[in-house]
């Protein structure tokens, strides 16, 4: 937790599109925290407190992927569509949202930012980007069962993010 407090500094001058990969479902909370600075470190203020994650376990969900045709177009929120991004679309979760998805047929899992509404295909729950589909190892499936867990951080004064 030190490291992490000395490279706040750092961190909140950078502001990198798509969170990392988180390669296996071992992360640790220094790990989810960073990542979410990372993403939205000029979003928000980080308060002196200690930075705490907190996972709700949502549940399976049916995931499929888009991409290509609409790379560079506008989502739901107003940002401009990066298939390379880790980014997903849900239909009623707010946006800003972080999710842990699990592809539990391989154990890799991805922490992902809800930016955009869909699936619009009946019986799907969440549409993963492109890049987040091939980490998962989902790309080729085109449509797969993942948990998904939101993820809540504390600590941060008015996070856009929860």
């Amino acid at each position: 937790m030190k490291k992490l407090k000395m490279l706040l500094p750092l961190m909140l001058l950078i502001s990198i599109m798509g969170l990392k990969l988180l390669p296996n479902g071992n992360q640790t909370t220094e790990d989810i925290i960073s990542l979410a600075l990372e993403q939205h470190s000029s979003s928000f203020p980080v308060s002196n407190n200690d930075l705490k994650v907190e996972y709700s376990d949502l549940g399976d969900m049916k995931a499929s992927w888009y991409g290509p045709r609409f790379h560079g177009r506008l989502t739901a929120n107003g940002e401009i569509y990066d298939q390379n991004g880790f980014t997903a679309a849900h239909k009623s979760l707010p946006f800003g949202t972080l999710l842990r998805l699990t592809n539990e047929m391989n154990n890799k899992s991805v922490v992902v930012r809800i930016n955009d509404r869909g699936p619009y295909i009946p019986g799907r729950q969440i549409d993963l980007s492109k890049k987040v589909a091939n980490e998962l190892g989902t790309y080729n499936e085109g449509v797969v069962q993942l948990k998904v867990e939101r993820i809540k951080l504390s600590g941060i004064e008015n996070p856009l993010i929860n």
